[in-house]
């Protein structure tokens, strides 16, 4: 009796049929998923581009997204393994196949290469880790090469059970052969595996219960031999001489069909037999591996791991609890939170760059929602905004389960060295490790510190130059002779544009367009460009430069500013890209000429060098917090004479990393009437983002501060009013809670009031500023102790964001960009600040009209005023009233993008106190550890 033929064609359909639905019920459970896969191609041969179809219509049929990556036979292995790499990373595929043979002219290493893939996407089955699970029985864990898994399905189809039976494999090929091997007896089979040098094979064979060939020789194994009843499954696929067919040939297998057929009891034909079971079982291990992936991610959820507090009372310093804490490899958070290994620059174990290419990767991702913290009018001692961002996100991710990002300010080194330290937050809620975030981290402060101190180069060097030579010698220098010819350069072009000089050619401009040219005629008594300095040194804050010789008399008084004054740092926090970032740059006003036209660093020529210097800084550094969660730290502009905000880039970037249910979180400097009003005013205006919710920090010993307490003073312990319970005091002070509550409602955002514990806080002191504040219009108010308890002591606060997040934000600009300059700063001293108005000095009125005419009157308002009190006097606490706000002078940042009025006096670079930090700050040389930091 002839064996029953094992029908290839109608299992491999059953099995796809059976892969069809399943992709379906995966499509239920998420309407936006699909299994993915990749087929990677090197070359073009005939026979790859046969198969790999094959591969591709069975994948649609099934409803899998396939995609073919094609490689020039050109590629070189680099090429390839980078190909690869940037697969393995791709969260939408979840098979990858690489098309053996690898047809480059250059020598590739096919083990390398096959290896290089991802054992959770390797469909085929071939790399080392997959062989090495199947060797050890890890069926359940690991990927079966396709034609062994083929073979097992069609013996299944015999209805012949393996377990206890004799198996014989011929052949032992890493592909078929020894797989097979470990199938069968991990299937509990008794396996034999014979190859060229078996003796006997013959007699092998015939001791088979089930017999596996795939030995490459055509019709080798004659039927004679086969034991009857047998199971055979032939994988062989051999070409031999047949001039009945149009081809000369036909398709044969490794056993001699006809005789065997007589003999076995189930036999696969060749062709269809094995053949279609190769691309069916390569499918199911795609939907398999695309199964394994929604189990091991929710849809939108990141597969990140948290860091475990081990909480201490009383709670240490800053600097031990840091260390206490082992951070995450950043390259580590950045694969957990979807960054590729491309995108990133990693800057030692902790500290990476992010690449800007990812916001086009991303751009098709709805962002998540966005968070703004910010403040009541503090005390010199801070309330804790950082303290809160941090505490915030690490309760949203390690405590709710959320995709979370803090993206937030780098801090100047002068308050590190000076009286504030550190600003990685505090207790258990700090970014990590705080030594990195407070030094020098990745030297964006540096690149900012070197641009701006190029412009203050640029332009001295420029007047000294223009005030010792004639129009030609200045013009001939300033477009020299080169091989005979002199040339224009690209930023030299745009001058001449600027100037209405349609021309190209140095050698056909008038007299008069090179004396235009050539001559920037700049006002010394107004440059407004200052050099900078990433210190505290008051005694910077007026000089005399040119005092040399060499510069023949040439002084002028100027000074310097801390960096993260610098017009350049606005500019990185408020930029949008690198083309951006170039033309606001070049925008950027450093004085005016004799005749009344503001000069520009495009006009000094230096723009371009400045974007060469500035190219890594603008790429955001990616940290961590104490539980793990990520955080953006980037740019650090001072939050009165610029807008105090980190920057657009890294929000925008977080918001798409963190998906549509997940939480971007920032900080806003100072209190709301600074930091949040610009954030909206000038930040939102630039980013078009859409804030959900404010979260106000509050403090107890602030609000009693401004209830008519005793004077706070920094190093100084607080008086006892501070330290005792007061309700009475603290009732008045909550005034000033109340109109910064009704600052965020003008904008139209609800406001969660976050109550920041200190030990000395009375429950009574703590559930009257709750009461009160929900009593003022807060959408909710709670008390937090995540400077003790890191993340589960703001768990109460993360929750009102998220049900605040989830109300309708109908949120609105304070005033339209149109109106005259003194209207815009009218409006922010009445509608925030509570003045009667505000009285425009002699030369803060001049330069409205001297902005007017420059054409810088619709530029967003930055008011620089004191950050002590709503009004514009320090010691005025609670809410003032009656009063009129002075400005006394306004300058333009116009390549940042703001005017910024000058609401009294205010050093622009802070200097040290009789014993700075520095006293305590040292280093083990030993261990090479920081001492001293707080």
């Amino acid at each position: 009796m002839s064996a029953q033929i094992i029908s290839g064609k109608e299992v491999s359909a059953q099995v796809r049929q059976r892969l069809k639905k399943q992709v379906e019920q995966m499509k239920l459970q998420d309407p936006n998923f699909r299994p993915g896969l990749v087929v990677l191609q090197v070359g073009d041969r005939d026979d790859s581009n046969l198969y790999i179809s094959m591969k591709l219509k069975a994948a649609a049929e099934i409803g899998i997204n396939a995609t073919h990556m094609r490689l020039p036979k050109t590629a070189t292995e680099e090429e390839v393994l980078h190909s690869i790499t940037e697969v393995n990373e791709n969260s939408s595929v979840h098979g990858l196949i690489v098309q053996l043979p690898l047809d480059s002219v250059h020598k590739i290493d096919t083990e390398k290469v096959t290896n290089a893939v991802a054992p959770e996407k390797d469909v085929d089955g071939l790399t080392s880790i997959n062989a090495g699970k199947l060797s050890r029985g890890d069926l359940g864990d690991c990927f079966i090469p396709c034609t062994p898994n083929g073979c097992m399905e069609l013996i299944r189809q015999t209805g012949v059970s393996v377990a206890g039976k004799k198996a014989v494999v011929i052949g032992r090929s890493k592909i078929v052969g020894a797989p097979m091997h470990d199938l069968l007896l991990w299937n509990h089979a008794t396996v034999t595996t014979c190859h060229s040098k078996t003796a006997d094979l013959a007699g092998e064979v015939g001791k088979a219960d089930i017999l596996v060939v795939g030995i490459g020789k055509a019709e080798m194994v004659k039927g004679e031999w086969i034991k009857k009843g047998a199971v055979v499954i032939d994988c062989g696929i051999n070409h031999v001489p047949d001039e009945t067919k149009p081809s000369g040939k036909r398709v044969v297998g490794d056993v001699q069909y006809a005789s065997a057929k007589e003999q076995a009891g189930f036999i696969t034909p060749v062709p269809g037999g094995v053949g279609p079971m190769t691309v069916a079982m390569l499918m199911a291990n795609t939907v398999l591996s695309a199964k394994r992936f929604l189990e091991s991610h929710q849809p939108g959820k990141w597969n990140i791991s948290y860091t475990k507090l081990n909480l201490q009372k009383p709670v240490p310093s800053d600097i031990a609890i840091s260390r206490s804490c082992v951070p995450k490899p950043v390259g580590h958070i950045a694969k957990e939170v979807g960054l590729l290994s491309d995108e990133v620059e990693l800057y030692g174990k902790t500290k990476a760059k992010v690449q800007l290419n990812i916001i086009k990767r991303l751009q098709g991702q709805p962002d998540g929602k966005y968070v703004v913290v910010t403040g009541i009018t503090p005390t010199p001692l801070g309330e804790g905004k950082s303290t809160t961002t941090i505490g915030l996100v690490q309760t949203l991710g390690a405590h709710m389960k959320l995709n979370v990002f803090a993206c937030v300010r780098q801090p100047s080194q002068g308050p590190t060295f000076g009286i504030k330290g550190g600003a990685a937050g505090g207790g258990y809620s700090q970014v990590i490790p705080m030594e990195e975030f407070n030094l020098h981290l990745t030297g964006d402060i540096h690149a900012i510190t070197a641009s701006n101190n190029l412009v203050a180069a640029a332009i001295d060097a420029r007047m000294f130059h223009e005030s010792t030579q004639t129009d030609k010698a200045l013009y001939n220098r300033l477009v020299p002779l080169s091989g005979g010819q002199r040339k224009f350069s690209p930023v030299q072009i745009n001058r001449l544009k600027k100037l209405g000089i349609e021309k190209t050619d140095p050698s056909t401009l008038t007299e008069e367009e090179i004396t235009s040219f050539a001559r920037l005629d700049i006002d010394p008594s107004s440059v407004t460009w200052q050099r900078v300095l990433d210190t505290n040194d008051r005694f910077l804050r007026k000089i005399t430069i040119g005092q040399s010789p060499t510069e023949k008399g040439y002084t002028r008084e100027a000074q310097f500013d801390i960096t993260v004054a610098s017009e350049i740092m606005a500019v990185l926090a408020l930029t949008s890209s690198l083309e951006d970032m170039r033309e606001r740059l070049a925008k950027m006003v450093v004085a005016t000429s004799r005749s009344g036209q503001p000069i520009t660093t495009e006009d000094l020529g230096v723009c371009g060098a400045l974007t060469v210097l500035m190219k890594d800084a603008i790429k955001p550094n990616l940290m961590q917090t104490l539980e793990g969660t990520p955080v953006f730290v980037h740019a650090g502009p001072f939050a009165n004479i610029a807008h105090g905000n980190s920057s657009i880039l890294a929000d925008k970037i977080a918001l798409k990393l963190v998906g549509p249910e997940g939480f971007v979180v920032t900080e806003a400097g100072f209190g709301a009437d600074i930091g949040m009003e610009k954030f909206f005013n000038i930040k939102c205006r630039y980013s078009g983002l859409r804030p959900h919710v404010v979260v106000l920090v509050a403090t107890v010993r602030a609000l009693k501060m401004h209830g008519g307490g005793p004077t706070v003073t920094a190093g100084m312990p607080l008086p006892k009013e501070y330290i005792e319970e007061n309700l009475e005091l603290l009732e008045r002070g909550c005034s000033n809670m109340r109109k910064q509550i009704e600052n965020a409602k003008h904008f139209g955002v609800p406001v969660v009031v976050a109550v920041n514990a200190f030990k000395t806080d009375t429950a009574a002191e703590l559930e009257l500023v709750c009461s009160m504040a929900k009593a003022a219009g807060a959408f909710d108010a709670v008390r937090c102790s995540h400077w003790a308890e890191g993340g589960a002591g703001a768990l109460a606060l993360g929750q009102a964001v998220q049900r605040a997040s989830e109300t309708p934000s109908n949120f609105k600009f304070l005033y339209d960009l149109e109106l005259p300059i003194a209207d815009k700063i009218r409006i922010i001293a009445q509608k925030i600040y509570g003045a009667d108005d505000i009285e425009l000095l002699p030369e803060a009125q001049r330069k409205v009209e001297l902005y007017t005419k420059q054409g810088f009157g619709n530029l967003p308002i930055c008011m620089a005023k004191t950050h002590l009190s709503l009004s514009h006097e320090a010691d005025k606490k609670g809410v003032p009233t009656g009063f009129i706000v002075p400005i006394r002078d306004i300058r333009a940042s116009v390549g940042a993008g703001f005017l910024f009025p000058l609401v009294g006096t205010m050093p622009t670079i802070p200097g040290l106190p009789t014993r700075p930090c520095f006293y305590d700050i040292d280093l083990d040389p030993e261990t090479e550890q920081v001492n001293g930091l707080f």
